[in-house]
């Protein structure tokens, strides 16, 4: 058996969000991060994200991307996030973002 298995209930708390992104910009003095207001719908949420080496920050104004939710608010860089990107490297390590191949309400469960 995994060490990393997790139950079915487990899975269950995570609240995986489609969000769309209101906006983005650089966090000062860091090579990575990016600070982002993102809509939940009814909601907006700040989220600072290691994704500056593979996007700018006017590009993703507008871009609907999945993020978890309810993940416990985090200081990076000085400032609060409240909610992580879901995100992959590819092959040449630029992070690619998880969002939904055609547009779909802001808010929107994943599951």
């Amino acid at each position: 058996m995994e060490d990393n298995i997790i139950t079915f209930d487990d899975f269950l708390k995570v609240d995986l969000k489609v969000v769309t992104v209101l906006e983005a910009e650089e966090v000062p003095d860091s090579q990575k991060l990016l600070k982002l207001k993102v809509s939940l719908g009814s909601t907006q949420k700040q989220i600072i994200a290691g994704i500056k080496k593979s996007y700018n920050a006017e590009d993703l104004v507008g871009k609907q991307i999945v993020i978890v939710a309810n993940l416990e608010p985090r200081k990076l860089a000085g400032l609060e996030s409240e909610g992580m990107i879901l995100a992959a490297h590819n092959e040449e390590d630029k992070i690619v973002l998880v969002s939904p191949q055609e547009e779909v309400p802001t808010g929107s469960e994943l599951g």
